[in-house]
């Protein structure tokens, strides 16, 4: 049996006392939430936090708030569960709550939040294991090694971003605030990843994901498509998010396609957005950007199944997610439905 590591559990009541306490604990502090990501890499050895500042007291980080007309406030300790169930967050952005009922199990749900899963660790095949695994084949560059397992001549590392929230609303516009107790500020959350396997957030020291901010739906259709072996419980090998803003003569006024588990960070195909813009979505150009999609899809081998047919299939998700935007708009639904 695989136990956690010592440490020290600090319970604040306030964002500002969490910060607090942050910033007190200097580098040996990380913060928790639902802890489904942390607590099995302190078991694992690959994060050995000697402080963790709990935010599950934290009541303002629960809070959820707005409209589709005026935008929403969803506090970053919301459940996974309880953001997949809100009837109008269903209705009006519907990639968000497709990503987040496709997250682990029901159990993982109740517990993880939206903003412990848009910082999840990266994950990559020689990392994810116990320490004695690791040990053995001589750790890698992310933890403990000096050298990348999947690409050994390379100087960086290549884990991938497995978080299935975040290209959905990065399709959506979305942005985060982050509180430390030295300053406040908000970014675009494409703002938030690097495109690297160790250093994938752009967080400050001691700074806190308090809040994602959803801009008003105005006309923005969306849907969130995930491979994974099992239908529960894995993380995704390969995700799909498409938002679109289809006007009323059935032209693409705008576009965001995002992608999941294709880099080390939540990756934006701009150009496949761009050949959206200003057409129907007709079975030529669906073709087009599903071919485009193949060509930005450098998954490598460090994951589930093999790169090939991971590349192969971001071609297939993309068709079948414009698809169903296609038929969405013809039938005047927002999206496809979560669910189906």
């Amino acid at each position: 049996m695989l136990r956690l590591p010592a440490f020290e559990y600090l319970a604040p009541r306030t964002l500002e006392e969490a910060a607090r306490m942050l910033a007190e604990a200097g580098a040996a502090a990380l913060p928790v939430a639902g802890g489904t990501d942390l607590f099995p890499n302190m078991k694992r050895r690959q994060m050995e936090p000697r402080v963790l500042v709990g935010l599950r007291g934290v009541a303002e980080m629960t809070q959820l708030s707005g409209s589709a007309a005026q935008g929403w406030r969803l506090g970053a300790g919301i459940t996974l569960a309880r953001l997949a169930a809100h009837p109008e967050l269903r209705q009006s952005y519907p990639a968000v709550a497709l990503a987040a009922e496709s997250v682990a199990t029901p159990t993982l749900r109740n517990m993880g939040t939206v903003g412990g899963n848009l910082c999840v660790d990266t994950r990559c095949n020689y990392y994810n294991q116990s320490y004695e695994w690791r040990r053995a084949i001589g750790f890698c560059m992310k933890r403990d090694g000096d050298i990348c397992l999947v690409a050994p001549s390379s100087p960086r590392c290549w884990a991938v971003s497995s978080c299935d929230t975040a290209p959905a609303l990065m399709a959506l516009g979305a942005s985060v605030r982050l509180v430390s107790a030295r300053e406040e500020r908000v970014i675009a959350l494409r703002e938030l990843y690097r495109d690297d396997g160790i250093d994938y957030l752009a967080l400050k020291p001691g700074e806190i994901l308090s809040e994602i901010m959803l801009p008003p739906a105005d006309g923005w259709r969306s849907t969130y498509r995930k491979l994974r072996r099992r239908g529960s419980f894995d993380f995704p090998i390969l995700g799909v998010a498409v938002a679109l803003r289809i006007g009323a003569d059935a032209i693409v006024e705008q576009a965001r396609v995002c992608l999941a588990a294709a880099a080390s960070h939540p990756l934006e195909a701009v150009k496949a957005a761009e050949m959206l813009a200003g057409k129907k979505l007709q079975p030529d150009v669906i073709a087009a950007v599903a071919n485009e999609i193949f060509r930005v899809a450098k998954p490598v081998d460090n994951s589930d199944l093999t790169l090939s047919y991971r590349k192969r299939m971001a071609r297939v998700l993309v068709e079948r997610a414009l698809r169903d935007l296609a038929e969405a708009a013809a039938s005047g639904r927002n999206g496809q439905a979560p669910g189906a």
